[in-house]
């Protein structure tokens, strides 16, 4: 595998994260600041560590994350569950991306970014817990 394939995958799996990071905050039909502030937050703490690809521009392949889930916002009107499945679909065809730690990592950021404001709700328990069961496979 050549390191192009590498980085062209690396970010097709940033870009799947702020899918699915973008789905659990939208799943309340409401994207709010707090929410995009606490994934930035996480992005800067924890996702920078993950690996060292850098996108076209040389900056940390995992801004990627950050950039979908703001322009997914900046489009309205997405179905998160469309965004959910996407990413989905996307973890079933790159299995061996999603390691024990990788999983972690992302329910520990869709936890965060759900409870961000005024605590889990409804919607987004039910996302939560579907991630969880499609993470265990």
């Amino acid at each position: 595998m050549t390191m192009k394939t590498k980085k062209k995958m690396t970010l097709k799996f940033y870009q799947n994260l702020g899918k699915l990071f973008y789905a659990i905050a939208a799943a309340d039909k409401h994207v709010r600041d707090v929410e995009f502030d606490k994934l930035k937050e996480l992005v800067k703490t924890y996702w920078l560590e993950v690996d060292v690809i850098e996108d076209t521009f040389n900056t940390d392949a995992a801004y990627q994350i950050e950039i979908i889930f703001d322009w997914l916002n900046e489009e309205e009107n997405l179905d998160p569950k469309a965004c959910y499945n996407a990413f989905i679909n996307y973890k079933n065809e790159q299995p061996h991306l999603f390691t024990a730690n990788i999983k972690k990592l992302i329910l520990r950021t869709g936890h965060a970014i759900a409870a961000s404001f005024s605590g889990l709700n409804k919607s987004e328990l039910i996302m939560l817990a579907k991630l969880e069961l499609e993470l265990k496979k």
